[in-house]
């Protein structure tokens, strides 16, 4: 399969490479997303090396440029280990 866009998610060259060290994000239940989404919604990100988890952590965990002033995002990210 050709990836042809860079922001996929999905990195051919690794793909069947072990990833041990993953974020977890989820969202607080009283959080208007989580009331469309389910309690029980979450996205996992796994990575290679501890390193790598923690740079994209630190990444996720930035306020993102294109929310408006007054916005404020509310996912919960916990970094997990499999």
């Amino acid at each position: 399969m050709d990836f042809c866009h860079k922001h996929n998610l999905v990195n051919p060259d690794i793909v069947g490479a072990e990833r041990r060290f993953g974020i977890r994000v989820t969202l607080p239940p009283a959080d208007t997303l989580a009331k469309l989404l389910g309690d029980d919604w979450e996205l996992l990100h796994w990575y290679a090396s501890e390193v790598e988890r923690d740079t994209a952590f630190d990444q996720m965990a930035k306020r993102h440029g294109y929310s408006r002033s007054t916005d404020n995002p509310t996912q919960v990210l916990e970094k997990i280990i499999r």
